[in-house]
């Protein structure tokens, strides 16, 4: 478990977290959601040792995370920013490197997934492309197999099949493996379906921790004919609208009580689950 108590991060006179107080439980893999300078960067920084606290602390199974080798050795990040090494290094050096970092890093699981990315073993880190850079750092990151893993956007400039072998790599190796993964990212959909708890940063606080179930139980998406529909969500909070000829998905916050969802029935309209994406939105403040 990873503990924060009453953490606080400051650069200068500005407050990057408030005082935050937050456990994470093993064995859970975690969305961490918010929007551009809502904290979570600092906040995976710190969690990984990566900086002190500016007040409070951060413990791993109870010992202090910063400048202790004991509890770094047990967890990675990975950024967006990669941060591997200098790009005059060989691919082959990095991973020899992690592997003497981390006593769990797993060598072999490393060249399968370098394989099922197709980066080219024999190359310096600066002959990769954007997306290869990110698809070794997520191999670096999964094979570490490291007890609390997190990836801070590390998906960016992967191409969609790029992405796709990387969700399909993490939930079958943590299925095989179970540890704590913590992934922040601005592909809610695409990479929600990952998650078991979900955590939203905004403006440096906590505003929401839920698992993803009881999340998308806070809103319902409502399909059928545009007109009907449009009856139908009359008085109610509307986060977005989506249409194709004449049928029309509108997505409402709050649940619906019996008598709507017999009045649903009644109309022939569809009730189904809501985009975490409209969710998040709404609960961080709308649309700029």
């Amino acid at each position: 478990m990873i503990t924060t108590s009453a953490l606080q991060v400051r650069y200068g006179d500005t407050t990057a977290l408030h005082p935050l107080d937050l456990d994470l439980s093993a064995g859970r893999i975690y969305g961490l959601l918010g929007r551009n300078g809502a904290g979570k960067t600092t906040l995976l920084s710190v969690l990984a040792g990566f900086r002190a606290p500016s007040a409070g602390s951060v413990t791993f199974d109870g010992a202090p995370v910063f400048e202790n080798a004991a509890a770094t050795t047990r967890i990675c990040l990975i950024r967006d920013d990669g941060g591997l090494g200098d790009p005059t290094d060989k691919l082959t050096d990095i991973l020899d490197m992690a592997a003497i970092l981390r006593p769990t890093f797993d060598r072999a699981f490393a060249g399968e997934l370098l394989d099922r990315f197709a980066l080219p073993r024999r190359s310096t880190l600066g002959r990769l492309s954007r997306g290869q850079r990110s698809a070794f750092g997520v191999t670096v990151g999964l094979a570490s197999r490291a007890a609390l893993t997190m990836f801070d956007e590390a998906h960016l400039g992967m191409d969609a099949a790029a992405r796709k072998v990387f969700a399909d790599a993490l939930l079958a190796d943590y299925l095989a493996r179970p540890r704590t993964f913590l992934l922040s990212t601005h592909l809610i959909e695409e990479q929600s379906p990952l998650f078991e708890q979900v955590l939203i940063l905004h403006q440096g606080r906590l505003l929401l921790r839920e698992d993803l179930d009881d999340l998308r139980g806070r809103g319902v998406a409502v399909t059928g004919p545009a007109t009907l529909v449009d009856d139908f969500v009359s008085g109610l909070t509307v986060l977005a609208e989506r249409r194709l000829g004449p049928t029309k998905e509108v997505t409402v916050f709050g649940g619906l009580d019996d008598e709507h969802r017999r009045l649903a029935g009644r109309a022939g309209l569809t009730l189904g689950p809501v985009a975490v994406q409209d969710l998040f939105i709404h609960l961080t403040g709308g649309l700029p």
